[in-house]
């Protein structure tokens, strides 16, 4: 069982994607050799503005998500100092550094992200960042 922790990225990608990007995102989420990991942090990205916007469908989508999820990163004090630390080092941004500390909190094997690979959060190395995006895959 490969432990994963997808960002937001994945999660919005599956609910408003189209074509490839869909089928990645899918791919990943539908595999059943995967266990899944998620923080407050992602939670905090995708669920409030679904509720705000009253978009029910991918609200359930979201609650459904995080409701499979084994392990939660819960340590927020240590995710916190790891992410200011992981982002200081190597420039990445805020948001993607929590996530990242997160993964490395509790020890998912890969972090997977729709980002282009020229995103900041591919500098990581607190945690295996593995891009869907189509320029990942060249």
């Amino acid at each position: 069982m490969i432990l994963t922790y997808v960002d937001a990225s994945v999660l919005i990608g599956t609910m408003r994607g189209q074509g490839d990007l869909l089928t990645r995102a899918l791919a990943v989420l539908d595999d059943p050799e995967r266990a899944f990991a998620a923080s407050i942090f992602l939670k905090l990205e995708v669920l409030p503005q679904a509720r705000f916007h009253k978009r029910a469908a991918e609200v359930e989508f979201y609650e459904r998500f995080f409701s499979a999820v084994s392990v939660w990163a819960t340590d927020l004090t240590a995710i916190s100092d790891a992410a200011l630390e992981e982002a200081s080092r190597y420039g990445i941004e805020a948001m993607d550094a929590l996530h990242v500390a997160a993964a490395a909190a509790v020890g998912a094997q890969e972090l997977v992200t729709l980002e282009k690979p020229t995103r900041t959060i591919h500098r990581a190395r607190a945690v295996k960042v593995v891009s869907l995006h189509p320029e990942a895959t060249r």
